[in-house]
């Protein structure tokens, strides 16, 4: 199951290609592949930061209502 899903994201990546595969050497993977199968573990694993924060519910700003004007400087 892993393989096809590793295998269709290496495929998706057309002109990238390069970039990601110097990206992985970079940061010390033996090949492509791994890199890209380390990504996709990574982003199922929620980061618990992460969730509550948008557990977390924002009040909303309230906003001064600012008194009518008229259009005339005389009244």
């Amino acid at each position: 199951m892993r393989d096809e899903i590793v295998l269709e994201r290496i495929s998706r990546l057309k002109g990238r290609i390069v970039y990601e595969e110097k990206k992985a050497k970079k940061l010390g993977f033996p090949s492509l592949y791994e890199y890209i199968e380390d990504k996709i573990n990574n982003e199922k694993i929620p980061v618990a930061s992460e969730s509550q924060v948008l557990n977390k519910i924002a009040k909303p700003i309230k906003k001064n209502k600012k008194a009518k004007s008229s259009t005339c400087g005389c009244c």
